[in-house]
């Protein structure tokens, strides 16, 4: 206890005096209490003499002891016993019966059970409503396995000291073994080159290959459609790999690479400053 220039008596922080043990929380000692409780002045008098909220005043004046209430969760009182709740809650999860029937069921072997200490039973273990049946739930499906060597091939934008550049991205769907290459340009013959530094920079062969429908890797989608085969597809072709595209309008079908793309962009330009 410490005493102020006021006359008023402060507790000090997990102390404990003439027994009592405060809540860490209390702004009131056991004497303040005892002559709050003594004290027949207004609640406002009191309130600013000892410095706390009136409400307090009036809590501890309308209380017949100066200890502390018991915090936490309170004690349940049933008329049920540990054995008949048990026998509740089985009987609920193996019949899913709503409650009237579980009643009806149950009283004949329960004579104190009636319909509000039923309910009072099941919403304390979680029982009061029934699980919605996962009849109509679908089953996740796997994605299908491939074996090494199968790409997924972007390109992104970058803006370095307000100049664009291109960065060329390849990544493997199975190890996710990436390698990338910067350019100022996007043209047919950059991305042909980077096909070939790819497929020397691998470790493993490279069998399947998936791009967007951009001019930079096919033809096939042109309005005007042409005979010309597309220099990435015959480096493809010569080197018996299979050049797959996404669907048109679906860029989420090569996600791993777009992924790939922010988390490259995320640690680099959005991070650093970079100088060319």
């Amino acid at each position: 206890m410490v005493p102020s220039s006021s006359g008023v008596e402060y507790k000090i922080k997990h102390q404990t005096t003439m027994g009592y043990i405060y809540h860490k929380c209390a702004t009131t000692t056991a004497r303040t209490r005892k002559e709050i409780q003594n004290s027949k002045e207004s609640l406002i008098k009191l309130a600013n003499r000892y410095n706390i909220n009136p409400k307090t005043v009036e809590k501890w004046r309308n209380r017949d002891t100066v200890e502390d209430a018991p915090m936490g969760a309170k004690r349940v009182t049933t008329v049920l016993t540990e054995l008949e709740e048990k026998i509740i809650c089985v009987f609920r999860k193996t019949t899913h019966l709503p409650l009237d029937d579980i009643f009806i069921s149950l009283k004949s072997i329960i004579p104190k059970l009636s319909r509000s200490n039923l309910h009072r039973c099941l919403k304390r273990h979680g029982l009061n409503r029934l699980p919605t049946p996962e009849t109509n739930k679908k089953e996740k499906q796997k994605f299908k396995e491939y074996p090494l060597g199968y790409l997924h091939i972007d390109i992104t934008e970058v803006r370095l000291q307000k100049k664009k550049y291109y960065i060329f991205v390849a990544i493997d769907r199975v190890t996710k073994y990436a390698y990338t290459e910067i350019h100022e340009n996007m043209k047919v013959s950059k991305s042909v080159s980077f096909l070939k530094n790819t497929i020397n920079a691998f470790p493993y062969k490279i069998h399947r290959i998936l791009t967007d429908n951009g001019i930079q890797f096919t033809y096939r989608l042109l309005k005007n459609k042409t005979d010309k085969i597309h220099k990435f597809d015959e480096l493809c072709h010569k080197k018996n790999i299979i050049h797959k595209l996404t669907k048109f309008k679906h860029p989420w079908t090569n996600g791993q690479v777009e992924i790939l793309n922010k988390t490259i962009k995320d640690n680099t330009v959005k991070k650093y400053t970079l100088r060319f």
